[in-house]
């Protein structure tokens, strides 16, 4: 074998063993996470370190997946997402890195998906027409009329647009083009879209040819395949065809300033709405290299005894400031570059307040590095991080993969990889260390000593996007100008050749797959280890691994409430854990859960019944987690809350509510698609009409309101009021508890527990909480302007709930419209960075969706046409098999133990049991295409609801369309 094993690294913390080899040939790393988990999971990544921001690697990401040497088929990503089980597929573009990752239970489909990616990433095609499709080209606004306005198109191009329109973005960019003025990160390796346009064909692959070489890149596994069979693949698909290069890439040490710096600069906001408190001012110092993880750890922790929460003194001292209205949401530690980065400031500031925001923050430094803080609250950091560490997670996306990703910052910068994961020795190490009083006053104070350091001050500018616009149509007319006879052919002759290879059907077969035999026949789901009554009260327990840490929820039903309450419910359980509780203050309250808690939260869960078009499920949940030595005081402090909320803290609710203001406001141009969707639902449905209400583009405008109306006295008074009878009526309602643990500590977890929840009201609601219907059956036809440069589309139609006979269909048919028509005719051809379809049966609700779209009215037609497409019949079985297997991957995808455990618990209580579920399933396997036509004749050939999240330039060109400022 090529490889020699270089390391071999037991973290039994983790059930892991890092093992690090080196491919003798070509010098290629292979970093494997042996793991007892049949979800393996594979990446390969490369120093990617661009020197413009042309987004060339970006660019490159997205052309490598576009066919290969053995995969010519121009779509090879998207084909295999719809021919596989997997449980996560994916590339990305980092500042200094891209990589290509997916997981999977299935190993057959391990095993294609491995052929695949490493044909992908080593052997891609790059060719001139999906550099062209995926980067940017130049094309008629109507492709055959020359005399139409020449426009940039172009996958990238457009989500590179809507990536900057957002404001965090722009704020991030800018921090690191000033603390960064000589190496890669000063470039957007995302793209800017002034500079896309400047990259060529030639670059691309020259890029390619110097970056994706083995020598350049890291291999990393995690599971139950051996690490030897990972190999043999490597080696007879990629390593045997490559020599040891000479080319050494790496990220360099920046040039340190000899003073801080001082920058401003601007960005855009809507024209006509109010340019007060929209500034941001942010401070930032450039710290040491990631490439010790004793250091890291370090700058981690003095990152959670500053910032951590509402007690810590540097959050405190901006949350209670009057310069800004919130803390930046660029606050804190990124580690993810060469040289980390600590940040801090304001959000919804003025310009003026520069000066004064940066000598807040430097005093607040000082009074740390003079005086300290309290070695308890130091522990509490270091608390956390154990917990960090030991915590098993996987709900959001595979654990292996959270695991690979973690440990390729070290294998990028030639770090000792195996010593982020096997952390023990370094917290007891750092233990012993804060017990010197002087150890965080001496982090503080070279903080204060470091002159690397700049204070970005970013002020609102109404004209910028006009101004960027012009600029851009400027560069086009020019451009255009100069164009011979000869240009104009060649730029409609490519748009039609792109068009025609876009429109090419290509074989399938050509790829690997797996079909419906490799589907598991059935789904083993958490099994309820005990449920009994103690004292009136049901506790459920469910055992699973958890490393040392246990899971613990009280649930109550949702009594009825007005419409004033429910409105506000959400509000009250988002800041339920930012409150006081026991006789404390929201401060010394927070410094408690750090000490005692992974983390105390709440939230209401409003579920469909499954056979009750009418009847919701509502709960209130109020979860903590924490390592089992600290149980009983996490037990005690969630019985405090519930019993001793403190809704006195005025000024707390002001902070609060501000900070969810902002974002909110930010998710705008991030979550666009979503907030459009269920603005157009929501008319159809009342749960939909809630989300929308609550969660949606309604929820951003009533929090606005409230956030004026608070800030006098008496809408303070009132909203305290209904705070108040939103918690005595939750308090007063039916209790159960859930945990979740190893098996050893759940019974005395349960004991604890029900002496310390003892007396807890048992009282069942009168009435649950019932939602109301919709305020209008109107039809929905919404514009809804921001500051954005791409749209997002939504259409919505009345759907079933899921146990109704269509239901399985729907779910089918989503994946099967994005599969076949959605994605090319919106992504491919439309140039957004994403479109497709949801059957929701929550809401009742069929959705098709675009994000980051430059189109507006051709998409809303694309949903249509797709319509029409489904009707007209004929489709292969093969396309139905692919959609099938999607959903059913979906279904199938493995989250953590305790977050499966809670998952089956919370779904069982509103009827939705595994036995339930297991028949869903199968009847998802047994659709036709017949059921695809029939469902989409009964139910999408219906009235539709539309909305869309756009400018109000663009949404003044649609007449038909009510225009709803943001």
């Amino acid at each position: 074998m090529s490889f020699t094993l270089r390391k071999s690294t037991a973290v039994d913390t983790l059930h892991l063993n890092v093992q690090e080899y080196v491919h003798e040939a070509t010098g290629a790393l292979h970093v494997h996470l042996a793991a007892d988990d049949v979800q393996n999971a594979f990446l390969v990544a490369f120093r990617t370190v661009p020197e413009d921001s042309t987004g060339v690697a970006h660019i490159l990401e997205h052309t490598s997946l576009c066919g290969s040497r053995r995969y010519p088929v121009r779509d090879p990503f998207f084909m295999m997402i719809r021919r596989s089980l997997n449980t996560f597929m994916n590339a990305f573009t980092a500042s200094d890195w891209t990589a290509y990752p997916f997981a999977t239970c299935n190993r057959k489909d391990f095993d294609n998906l491995l052929q695949v990616y490493l044909d992908a990433a080593f052997f891609p095609n790059l060719d001139q027409m999906d550099f062209l499709q995926e980067g940017h080209r130049l094309e008629f606004a109507d492709m055959e009329n020359p005399q139409s306005p020449l426009e940039f198109k172009g996958v990238v191009f457009n989500e590179m647009k809507g990536a900057m329109s957002s404001a965090s973005s722009q704020l991030w960019q800018a921090i690191s083009e000033h603390l960064f003025p000589t190496q890669t990160y000063h470039y957007n390796s995302g793209g800017d879209p002034a500079h896309i346009p400047d990259l060529t064909h030639e670059q691309l692959k020259a890029f390619h040819a110097t970056h994706y070489h083995p020598g350049n890149a890291i291999f990393m596994t995690y599971g139950n395949i051996p690490a030897k069979e990972h190999q043999a693949v490597f080696e007879a698909q990629v390593l045997q065809h490559f020599t040891r290069s000479d080319l050494h890439i790496r990220v360099g040490e920046e040039q340190r300033f000899t003073a801080p710096k001082r920058v401003t600069c601007s960005y855009a906001t809507e024209p006509g709405q109010p340019l007060a408190r929209k500034t941001h001012i942010v401070v930032s110092w450039l710290l040491g290299k990631n490439t010790d993880a004793e250091n890291v750890l370090t700058a981690h922790l003095l990152n959670g005894v500053l910032l951590d929460h509402g007690g810590s003194p540097l959050r405190k001292a901006l949350e209670q400031s009057e310069l800004g209205d919130a803390p930046s949401p660029m606050c804190g530690l990124c580690d993810s570059t060469l040289e980390m980065i600590f940040s801090c400031g304001f959000e919804g500031s003025e310009a003026t307040h520069a000066e004064a925001a940066e000598t807040l923050i430097l005093d607040t430094l000082r009074q740390v590095a003079e005086h300290g803080v309290p070695f308890e609250d130091v522990a509490a950091q270091l608390h956390q991080l154990e917990l960090s560490q030991r915590e098993i997670t996987g709900d959001g996306h595979p654990y292996g993969l959270s695991l690979m990703l973690h440990g390729l910052t070290p294998a990028l910068h030639d770090a000792p990889i195996a010593d982020v994961f096997d952390i023990d020795g370094i917290l007891r190490k750092l233990g012993e260390k804060i017990r010197d009083p002087d150890f965080i006053r001496q982090q503080a104070q070279a903080l204060l000593d470091n002159p690397h350091r700049v204070t970005l001050v970013m002020t609102p500018d109404a004209e910028l996007a006009a101004k960027q616009e012009a600029a851009e149509r400027q560069r086009l007319e020019t451009i255009r100008a100069n164009m011979s006879e000869d240009d104009v052919a060649t730029v409609i002759a490519q748009a039609r050749a792109l068009k025609q290879r876009q429109e090419t059907v290509d074989d399938p077969e050509l790829l690997p797959k797996v079909t419906r035999e490799d589907i598991p026949a059935t789904v083993d789901y958490p099994q309820l280890q005990a449920q009994e009554t103690v004292a009136g009260m049901r506790y459920s327990r469910y055992a699973c691994p958890t490393n040392g840490l246990i899971y613990a929820e009280l649930i109550a039903d949702v009594p009825a409430m007005d419409e004033q309450a429910q409105t506000m419910l959400p509000l009250f359980v988002r800041m339920m854990d930012e409150l006081g509780s026991g006789g404390r203050d929201y401060q010394q309250t927070q410094a408690l859960q750090a000490a005692v808690t992974g983390g105390l939260s709440a939230f209401v869960s409003i579920r469909s019944d499954p056979e009750q078009a009418d009847r919701y499920h509502s709960h209130f949940i109020l979860s903590a987690k924490a390592l089992q030595r600290h149980q009983q005081a996490c037990l005690t402090l969630m019985r405090e809350t519930l019993d001793a909320l403190r809704l006195d803290e005025s000024e707390r609710m002001r902070e609060l509510i501000a900070q969810a203001r902002l974002r909110s406001e930010r998710s705008v141009v991030s979550q666009g698609h979503v907030l459009a969707m269920r603005a157009a639902a929501a008319r159809l449905n009342p749960l939909a009409a809630a989300e929308h209400q609550q969660s949606g583009l309604a929820g951003i405008q009533w929090l606005k309101a409230l956030d004026q109306r608070i800030r006098e006295d008496a809408g303070m008074v009132d909203m305290q009021h209904t705070l108040s009878r939103i918690y005595e009526a939750l308090r007063h309602s039916t209790w159960q508890a859930l945990f979740i643990g190893e098996q050893a500590a759940l019974a005395e977890l349960q004991q604890q527990a029900s002496e310390l929840w003892r007396g807890l009201p048992q009282t069942a609601p009168a009435e649950p909480l019932t939602l109301a219907a919709p305020a209008s059956d109107e039809v929905v036809q919404q514009a809804w302007v921001t500051s954005t440069q791409v749209n997002f589309c939504a259409r919505a139609w009345k759907a079933v709930g899921i146990e109704d006979e269509d239901a399985a269909a729907l779910q089918v048919l989503a994946p099967f419209l994005r599969n076949n028509f959605l994605h090319r005719s919106i992504r491919e051809q439309g140039g957004a960075y994403g479109g497709g379809a949801v059957f929701d049966p929550s809401t009742r609700t069929f959705r098709m969706f675009s994000y980051r779209d430059p189109r507006l009215q051709e998409t809303l037609d694309d949903f249509q046409r797709a319509i029409d497409w489904m009707l007209q019949g004929g489709h292969e079985e093969r396309l139905l098999e692919e959609a099938i297997l999607g959903v059913i991957g979906r279904m199938d995808a493995p989250g953590s133990p305790a977050g499966e455990a809670a998952s089956t618990f919370h779904r069982s209580l509103a009827g939705h049991t595994p036995e339930r579920r297991q028949r869903r399933r199968q009847r998802v396997l047994e659709v036709t295409l017949n059921d695809l036509q029939r469902v989409s004749e009964r139910w999408l050939t219906a009235q539709a609801h539309t909305a869309v999240v756009t400018d109000r330039a663009t949404a003044e060109t649609l007449p038909d369309m009510k225009i709803i400022a943001l």
